[in-house]
């Protein structure tokens, strides 16, 4: 839908499956990916999400399953962590994407040469893919640009053109070319308890835009967290803060 977005969220129905982006969207960003802080509310939130969907609720992130364990302890949700490259379903199994690419290492050495010459970024290692954060300086944006640019370029980095670059706020991230975002919404709305429901997809990044897409494809709503910007979300809500305080009355309807 660009720049317009609809005036108000949409009226809620016990029928929807909710998709939901973490950092941005569920929780406020850090200086640093370990920075951020889960507060007891956000997981009431997510249980209170989860009895009245029916259990349709899944947490769809760009960190690691093992990460968003640690953050929201005790609780273990049904989530796609990387993207989409590893996701543990309803019943609880992990499955990780099959799609390892010898270029990585390349990305990895490149991205901590990179720190050590400007110690305030940081390369955020997840196994399956490679980030290098620049919150704590905004002015190395070009830098990082440039670095990632030529990377993506790089015959022997990318001699396949098996790795795929994403652009993130203050962050860029070389991942294995896999499932994403979107894949995730089409491959859980085909199993219970997402069958059947309307699904709803909320994110606040250009990683979310094929979780937008999905929903919207199958019929669902888009909702894009901050502030107006072109996007494929139909619907918009302010921030971190508003969307806590929508969906916590979700819950007391």
């Amino acid at each position: 839908m660009g720049q317009s977005y609809l005036e108000s969220l949409p009226d809620p129905d016990d029928r929807w499956a909710l998709f939901l982006d973490v950092d941005g969207t569920l929780i406020e960003f850090a200086d640093t990916p370990d920075g951020v802080r889960v507060e007891p509310r956000v997981n009431e939130i997510l249980l209170g999400l989860d009895r009245r969907f029916g259990h349709a609720v899944a947490l769809v992130s760009g960190r690691s399953i093992e990460q968003l364990d640690h953050l929201f302890a005790p609780l273990r949700h049904t989530v796609a962590g990387l993207h989409g490259l590893e996701r543990r379903g309803p019943g609880g199994k992990i499955k990780q994407a099959d799609c390892t690419t010898a270029g990585m290492g390349r990305v990895r050495a490149s991205f901590a040469q990179f720190t050590d010459t400007h110690p305030q970024a940081i390369m955020e290692d997840k196994g399956l893919s490679v980030a290098l954060h620049f919150r704590r300086a905004p002015n190395l944006a070009a830098k990082v640009g440039a670095l990632a640019e030529q990377l993506a370029a790089d015959p022997i980095a990318n001699c396949d053109d098996d790795l795929v670059l994403q652009h993130g706020k203050m962050v860029v991230e070389f991942r294995p070319r896999g499932p994403h975002k979107g894949d995730v919404v089409d491959d859980f709305m085909a199993m219970a308890p997402f069958k059947g429901r309307v699904p709803v997809f909320i994110g606040d990044d250009v990683t979310d835009e094929d979780g937008f897409a999905a929903v919207n494809r199958l019929s669902g709503h888009s909702i894009r967290v901050g502030p107006p910007q072109a996007s494929a979300a139909d619907w918009r809500i302010g921030g971190v803060a508003e969307l806590r305080a929508w969906l916590g009355k979700l819950i007391a309807s």
